[in-house]
């Protein structure tokens, strides 16, 4: 899953892609280096960020939503929101899945997925991106995150979406601190065992910094691949990544590798 967001301000790439033909270009880029899905986010999720409105979000990203699926009608793309309207507007545009970070928290948003057939993402993140790294301490959490998670994906498809359109993501460094990101990454296979899709959103993330020499988000593309090793011995499993022509490159050694042994 590439990274694409049309945003002023996300931690790595706020502000790259701010006009719908590079966001757009972009994204076909990505989709010829590898990327199996592109997810286009409107919205700033980065600790600390402050939210916007319906409007703002859906006016950045549907023109890009369009413009990909005009350039590429058999694009798969994803929707990164929280809000069930945004999403509504994207999948009736061309997505087909919803990456939501506070795990269907809108009413409407597990509704609004079910009708469209399409797919969510339900993510674990502790209050909201502004306070989300307050309060990092658990007593457990892989336990946690994982009940958390058992429960919104048992909701989603009480509304109706297919299981295995249901996607799991331990929400890696929203509202964990670095040891709990360790663990969580650490843990992916328990997470698989509940039965649907993982998710794994580690890419330049700054619990990688922290753990070595750091020169800011572009500088940790090797913590990166570091972190998404564990996945390898999953079946059903995606990277959420910022480099898509590196990442493909070494799941495609990493996977070769296993086969190997």
């Amino acid at each position: 899953m590439g990274i694409l967001n049309v945003t002023p301000d996300s931690f790595s790439d706020g502000g790259r892609f701010s006009t719908s033909g590079e966001a757009v270009g972009h994204a076909l880029e990505m989709i010829a280096a590898g990327a199996d899905v592109v997810d286009i986010g409107g919205e700033s999720t980065r600790p600390g960020s402050e939210g916007v409105d319906e409007a703002t979000e859906a006016a950045r990203v549907i023109p890009v939503i369009v413009g990909v699926i005009r350039r590429h009608p058999n694009a798969v793309l994803s929707i990164d929101t929280s809000k069930a309207r945004v999403a509504e507007a994207a999948l009736g545009a061309g997505a087909c899945l919803v990456n939501d970070v506070t795990a269907g928290r809108d009413p409407a948003m597990l509704e609004a997925v079910a009708e469209h057939g399409a797919g969510i993402v339900l993510m674990h993140m502790r209050g909201e991106p502004r306070t989300m790294q307050r309060e990092t301490a658990y007593a457990d959490v892989v336990a946690e995150v994982h009940e958390f998670l058992a429960d919104r994906a048992a909701a989603a498809v009480t509304a109706g979406i297919a299981p295995d359109r249901v996607m799991l993501d331990p929400g890696i460094g929203f509202g964990k601190d670095a040891d709990g990101n360790l663990r969580l990454l650490s843990a992916l296979p328990d997470l698989a065992a509940l039965g649907h899709p993982v998710v794994v959103g580690a890419s330049r993330k700054s619990f990688i910094g922290k753990l070595g020499n750091d020169g800011g988000p572009g500088s940790r593309l090797a913590g990166s691949l570091a972190a998404i090793t564990g996945t390898a011995r999953l079946r059903r499993v995606m990277v959420r990544v910022h480099d898509v022509a590196e990442t493909v490159q070494f799941l495609t050694v990493l996977g070769a590798l296993e086969g190997a042994a």
